[in-house]
């Protein structure tokens, strides 16, 4: 994992090590593995050797020699000892557990499957455990692709992914890196979506930690039975509002493990570095709580005074057990919570709402794109949104601070561009008692409408943005009133999964007579319309969070700040080509991500540094570099 002391990064992620803790400077070359000799008999000897620790620096392509010793002379003090405690320290020997033989491949860490060598083979203890073929990795993504293309249904290659993850960590996330626009669908929205709802009935093996209501009063304890210590992001979900799909309660699990995947293969954040976290308090869902093959707690959801103590415990335990720099975001909570928890936290911890920020980030980069085929700035531009909840109201308030940031008029004037439909119609002032705190910035004078066709008649908006989770809600009078005074109407359908999209690709081209620029949550296939084909892009945030995480963790950061949101946006709007505007697309291929995540997390980084936010001192020359340098490699390493 990376160190937090701004210069090395080691991965401890086999248990049982035991570290002597000292304060003194020494040099350490990279690449370099650690060994242990044992004898047949597993005592100390002259028998075999079995890698037992590898030095992330060999993620590096390029040995660098470096100084290894705590620079945190600013941001905040290093109270839990972190940085100290991931420098390379000295091992005592024999503590350690050797991986070897038949445990060595079912360890998902270290196993290679097929692709041991002859030698490692001897050495390890695994001849008769495996076929006499030896082959390449290569060889073995290209099988494993071959095997999971078979599957028809979408669910059954979540379910190949998740064992094959759980059996060969370094496979699955070559397979991922290498074909990721054809198995992002899969590990991801909109298939994600349909595990989580099946959850119960598909579940095998545990991924994560489960803390239920059950734990309240030790969770200290039980985030140390989780067997990685050195924990850098952590994301987290109660499961009361899982996509668009309502309350799924535990069995929410799914998303925390696909968001963490996504940051491994992605963001390049280690796979041992990541901790996936369930809250569970219960569900409302009537059909989960009778359901025999549910794996939570059969009660009512916990509220309240009961909800808000399991929480802040959690919290604090998070930051006792993992330090002042973790970062902990929150996934999938109901807006009654979801605002409340990012406020109240976003002070003392390293937090961040991926259905409130990432989101409006990744469609701030797409509206950024999108004006070179329009034209004008953000300022010029008037939008309406479907749906104000954390994704819709985060995304205005988003759009608000930048065309600020851009004309310089105050806040309260810019929020004036931007409208909100709700289940009860436009939002206006007349409503203002009536609403949710989140929502009264962006109640403006008006009469009250109560459609949403008539509210873009009255307002004619350039720009129509979905985020109600309601499919089939833009409809063909709707997206025909857009076109009739946009020659370009910008149309976001952004809701997940693909059914609860507010429209299809196919309906937006079609019915704007191929004029829409239209981008959405979930992905759609190519749409041909008078003889020209269209592909649309998807405003997924994978695009920004894996790389907002990496900039977080490369500088050290303390606390997120809305200007980090802000540059991510633009970085990601940087990395859209003519090429992609002239197919009709606002965002780059996914094709390119692990480029886009290391200049995004470089951006982040920087304005850090700007801030005063980075612990991770002095600052590298060149971020992006350093980015890409510190980034998991999915390739397999010889034991010797």
């Amino acid at each position: 994992m990376f160190s937090l002391n701004g210069t090395s990064f080691t991965n401890n992620s086999l248990s049982g090590v035991s570290r002597c803790l000292t304060q003194s400077s020494r040099r350490v070359s990279a690449p370099m593995v650690v060994v242990a000799a044992v004898s047949s008999n597993g005592k100390p000897g002259d028998g075999s050797v079995s890698v037992l620790v590898e030095n992330a620096l060999t993620e590096s392509a390029t040995p660098v020699e470096m100084e290894v010793k705590s620079t945190v002379t600013g941001g905040v003090q290093d109270v839990y000892g972190e940085d100290s405690a991931t420098e390379d320290q000295s091992i005592t020997p024999w503590t350690l557990s050797v991986a070897s033989g038949f445990s060595l491949l079912r360890n998902p860490h270290y196993n290679k499957g097929l692709a041991f060598s002859e030698r490692e083979r001897d050495t390890h203890y695994l001849c008769g455990l495996l076929p006499p073929v030896v082959i390449s990795h290569d060889l073995q993504v290209k099988k494993m692709m071959n095997s999971i293309r078979k599957y028809d249904v979408p669910l059954q290659r979540y379910m190949a992914m998740m064992d094959l993850q759980e059996m060969n960590e370094r496979l699955f996330y070559k397979l991922l890196i290498d074909n990721v626009e054809e198995l992002l669908p899969i590990v991801y929205t909109p298939t994600v979506g349909e595990a989580c709802q099946k959850y119960g009935s598909i579940f095998r093996r545990p991924q994560g930690l489960f803390i239920s209501l059950k734990e309240k009063g030790k969770i200290h304890e039980v985030l140390k039975n989780w067997p990685e210590k050195k924990i850098q992001v952590i994301v987290v979900t109660d499961g009361e509002r899982i996509l668009g799909l309502g309350d799924l309660g535990c069995q929410g699990m799914g998303i925390p493990v696909g968001k963490l995947s996504l940051y491994t293969a992605l963001g390049g954040i280690r796979p041992s570095a990541c901790l996936p976290v369930t809250i569970d308090v219960g569900t409302n869902n009537e059909n989960l709580l009778n359901d025999e093959f549910y794996i939570g707690l059969r009660q009512r959801r916990a509220t309240g005074q009961e909800y808000a103590e399991l929480l802040d415990e959690f919290m604090y335990a998070v930051k006792q057990n993992y330090g002042e720099k973790v970062l902990i975001q929150f996934e999938d909570f109901a807006n009654h919570n979801a605002f409340d928890l990012l406020a109240k936290y976003g002070t003392s911890h390293l937090v961040f709402n991926d259905d409130i920020q990432g989101t409006a980030s990744v469609v701030l980069a797409g509206l950024m794109a999108a004006l070179n085929l329009v034209g004008g700035s953000l300022s010029e531009h008037t939008f309406l949104f479907l749906g104000a909840g954390e994704a819709g109201t985060g995304i205005a308030e988003l759009i608000a601070l930048e065309m600020s940031k851009q004309t310089g008029i105050p806040l309260e004037e810019t929020r004036k561009k931007i409208w909100m439909v709700d289940s009860k119609g436009l939002i206006v002032k007349s409503r203002m008692e009536m609403l949710q705190h989140f929502k009264r910035p962006w109640a403006h004078d008006h009469e009250p409408v109560q459609e949403l066709v008539n509210a873009v008649k009255s307002i004619k908006p350039t720009v129509l943005i979905g985020s109600s989770g309601a499919g089939r809600t833009f409809t063909k009078e709707v997206v025909q009133a857009m076109a009739t005074f946009n020659e370009k109407p910008i149309i976001f359908a952004l809701s997940n999964p693909t059914s609860q999209s507010e429209c299809t690709a196919e309906e937006a081209y079609s019915w704007s007579e191929g004029r829409a620029i239209f981008a959405s949550g979930s992905p759609f296939a190519p749409v041909e319309y008078n003889g020209k084909v269209y592909a649309s892009g998807q405003a997924n945030n994978a695009y920004i969070f894996p790389g907002f995480g990496l900039g977080l963790i490369i500088s050290g950061a303390i606390r997120v700040h809305d200007d980090m949101l802000l540059v991510a946006s633009e970085a990601l709007a940087e990395q859209v080509s003519q090429e992609n505007f002239e197919k009709g697309l606002i965002y780059p291929p996914f094709s390119n991500i692990r480029k886009i995540s290391a200049h995004i997390a470089a951006k982040v980084a920087a304005k850090a540094y700007e801030l005063g936010l980075a612990t991770r001192l002095p600052q590298p020359k060149d971020l992006v570099a350093y980015a890409e340098s510190c980034m998991y490699s999915p390739a397999y390493r010889s034991y010797r």
